[in-house]
């Protein structure tokens, strides 16, 4: 099954044909940086880093490009509250994202281009802009003719009445008027410096870039004048991704993406996030409680990326309670793996199993990346190991052979990294316990054995907890055999 995808722009799934064979440009719009992330973020951004991770699993060679606005109203007004530089916020909270977002185990992208780094870039777009007649000056101010370009609407399905001045809070106050627009449908592509404000010299006078002329812009002077994939939030497509495609394709006369996908919105207990509400959640304060990033992952997971997805503490419990079960799979190998003997030479099998197991995963994800249907192989792979290492533990034996349990494992650990799904603490894959091996497991039982016959019973309870301090713990047979396993 060849890889499809829901393209918003054409409102049905569309099979995956790259520009350039086995080579994927990709563009996602990045955040503000005025702010902590929140959970909106962290479900847009773990849902282009798997869309990544598929790609690269599918051996496409990805160059993923993420952008952080680092001018804008809402940079100057926090900057301002505090009493210092535009830039030492857009900094903090630069660094910020890169401490919450890698916690939540996202790759790095390829790029990070700011949008102070671009003005001259920017300053070329506006002016092919105006040169074409698509946009105009005013007093310092430059607009785009919207009423010029007849596709626009194209993506959002939105017709220029349906436009209003003001969309996401973005457009200056001043402006809402429409005294120096031509049509308050226009939006601005660069804004004169008002006092007290960052500004750069342009050839409209001093000012600074108007929100979605950036994008444009940069993906321009990245990734070229068309690219394969632009994504981003769902609140994303009007007005801004409609504005990138006015503008783009003014430009370049040639589409700016050939696949737009959109993710689906984080609500609160079915109400949407705000501080106003109180519902207001960031990574950090989620993860501070503390909650294991994988379980945000997965909570993101469980629901197909198009959707609208609900945080409650309900789901969280449940996305608690599947990674626990998924971590004990993924663990399998470290636990069990020196009792059942595996060798090197067995690290990469290939199977019928391994082969249908991840030819299910595959199906699954080339239907527009349904997450969903691919966890649920990875939960059937993690159930299997559950109950061969519950066989071990109790009866000392496995239902299945050992090369085909460290196929299992193998299976798992592999698809499982394609969700960024992984044990990210040693310790963990140590159990947090100092390493005994068999053979000294082996003398510490019969020395209990000894002692409990000699009816020595403190040694004996002594030496069972001395072995369960470093996680091996001891199960007494009718038979007055002794099994045991590691934590």
């Amino acid at each position: 099954m060849a890889l499809t995808i829901y393209n918003t722009l054409t409102r049905c799934k569309e099979t995956f044909q790259p520009l350039e064979p086995a080579k994927v440009k990709m563009y996602c719009c990045g955040v503000t940086v005025y702010d902590y992330c929140h959970l909106g973020h962290a479900r847009s951004y773990i849902v282009w880093d798997i869309v990544r991770r598929y790609l690269e699993f599918s051996s496409y060679q990805v160059r993923y490009v993420q952008n952080f606005t680092d001018i804008d109203d809402k940079i100057i007004n926090r900057a301002n509250a505090q009493n210092i530089s535009m830039e030492k916020v857009s900094q903090k909270y630069i660094q910020a994202y890169f401490e919450d977002i890698r916690r939540l185990n996202v790759i790095d992208a390829s790029d990070y281009p700011c949008v102070t780094e671009n003005i001259a870039a920017i300053h070329q777009f506006i002016a092919e802009l105006e040169r074409k007649n698509y946009a105009y000056a005013v007093d310092g101010n430059v607009y785009y003719k919207i009423e010029n370009f007849l596709e626009y609407g194209k993506l959002s399905g939105k017709h220029l009445e349906d436009m209003q001045a003001g969309a996401s809070g973005r457009v200056n106050l001043e402006d809402l008027s429409g005294n120096k627009k031509h049509k308050p449908s226009d939006f601005a592509l660069w804004k004169a410096a008002k006092s007290g404000e960052p500004a750069w010299d342009s050839p409209w006078g001093m000012g600074r870039p108007g929100w979605h002329i950036e994008c444009s812009a940069m993906i321009h002077a990245l990734l070229g004048e068309t690219i394969d994939i632009h994504g981003g939030g769902g609140d994303l497509v009007f007005p801004h991704h409609e504005n990138e495609i006015a503008q783009s394709e003014v430009v370049t006369g040639k589409p700016l993406a050939n696949y737009w996908m959109h993710n689906g919105m984080v609500t609160v207990n079915g109400e949407k996030m705000s501080k106003s509400l109180g519902n207001f959640t960031t990574i950090r304060e989620l993860l501070e409680r503390p909650i294991d990033p994988m379980v945000i992952r997965l909570f993101v997971l469980q629901a197909h990326y198009r959707k609208p997805l609900d945080f409650t503490e309900d789901a969280i419990f449940s996305a608690e309670n599947a990674w626990e079960t998924l971590k004990t799979g993924l663990l399998f190998g470290y636990q069990y793996g020196e009792k059942l003997a595996w060798k090197e030479t067995n690290l990469n099998p290939q199977s019928e199993l391994q082969n249908s197991q991840i030819g299910s995963f595959q199906m699954a994800m080339d239907d527009d990346f349904n997450t969903p249907g691919g966890l649920a192989v990875l939960f059937e792979l993690a159930k299997e190991l559950r109950r061969e290492a519950n066989l071990l533990t109790h009866q000392g034996e496995t239902a299945s052979s050992s090369n085909r349990i460290v196929q299992i494992w193998q299976t798992l650990v592999k698809l499982a990294q394609v969700f960024g799904l992984e044990i990210l603490s040693t310790a963990e894959t140590k159990n947090e316990y100092p390493i005994l091996g068999d053979a000294e497991i082996t003398t510490l039982i019969q020395q209990r054995q000894d002692a409990r016959q000699n009816r020595n019973f403190a040694l004996s309870d002594s030496i069972r907890d001395r072995l369960q301090s470093v996680g091996i713990h001891l199960i007494d047979q009718p038979n007055g055999e002794t099994r045991w396993y590691r934590e």
